[in-house]
């Protein structure tokens, strides 16, 4: 008898540049050109912007500045919309090491003029908690065990008062708050939780299924997985060939529908048990957000 964690679907191939949809591995793509925003080809690649004069000696490149290029991809089936380019453990690491800390914050400021400012309302504990927690309710047993998949600090994961035990796996390295345990990605799938968190994570990962395969091992029947991603305005709106609109990439190398979303996570094992959108607040401005509750298949 198959166990709940084995899952009868044929992986997605893990590639640079993706030629498939990282949701639910259709080839059916439609792309365009795009760029790598500096700040992340910095951080990931070590390339920097060029001017590219006469000094160069190209005869047959025209002068200008020269940035990362990609592509933007637009599966066909799901309508996920993506950047081709996948990055490897070592280049998250480096885009992500002392994530919104000093160093980071200095060398977007550098590319992204006023960033620092901005970045002053974005590390503020998130005010929708609550909100979470009334979608999460009727789904959830105590006693509560969450498990913050990508938690950063852990300030962001709700159930203060009700939860039993908070672990957070993530790579920024951050001290959590009080209560909160570091846990390595073996503790992580090594232990069963009531709740696994994947919050405003899915977006940055290159193979998102990835996420979801490990997220699976620390899971039982009774485990509830919950994930929320950015709704992107370009998703939201009704935009014929959105691969052709989407001309540069940052962090989120994922944008997101309901149907791609739904995708992911039927191909990954699970049973969609509720999907919504939410309002929320964030750094002076309003946003939505995709929220997922979702069990074992």
């Amino acid at each position: 008898m198959a166990s709940n964690n084995d899952v009868n679907t044929a992986p997605i191939a893990r590639e640079r540049l993706a030629s498939a949809c990282v949701c639910c591995g259709s080839d059916d793509l439609a792309a365009s050109p795009a760029i790598l925003m500096p700040f992340v080809a910095h951080r990931a690649f070590g390339w920097a912007p060029v001017e590219i004069d006469e000094s160069w000696g190209l005869k047959t490149i025209q002068s200008g500045m020269a940035y990362s290029i990609c592509k933007t991809l637009r599966c066909r089936k799901c309508d996920h919309l993506f950047c081709d380019i996948r990055f490897s453990d070592a280049e998250m690491n480096a885009i992500y090491a002392g994530y919104r800390e000093e160093v980071y914050v200095a060398l977007r400021d550098h590319y992204e003029p006023g960033y620092a400012k901005r970045n002053e309302g974005l590390v503020e504990v998130v005010s929708y908690k609550p909100a979470i927690e009334a979608f999460l309710d009727p789904y959830l047993q105590d006693p509560l065990t969450i498990l913050d998949w990508g938690g950063d600090t852990g300030s962001n994961t709700p159930y203060e008062q009700r939860r039993t035990v908070l672990d957070i796996f993530d790579i920024s390295g951050k001290d959590v708050v009080p209560g909160a345990r570091v846990v390595t990605l073996e503790q992580a799938t090594s232990a069963k939780y009531r709740l696994v968190i994947c919050g405003q994570l899915l977006e940055h990962t290159p193979y998102p299924s990835d996420v979801l395969a490990a997220a699976r091992k620390a899971m039982d029947a009774e485990s509830v997985l919950y994930i929320e991603v950015p709704f992107e305005a370009i998703m939201q709106a009704d935009v014929a060939n959105r691969e052709t609109v989407k001309r540069h990439w940052h962090e989120h190398v994922n944008f997101y529908t309901p149907s791609s979303m739904r995708g992911l996570l039927e191909s990954g094992g699970f049973e969609v048990l509720d999907q919504g959108v939410l309002e929320i607040s964030i750094g002076g401005g309003n946003a939505r957000i995709l929220q997922v509750a979702c069990r074992l298949a």
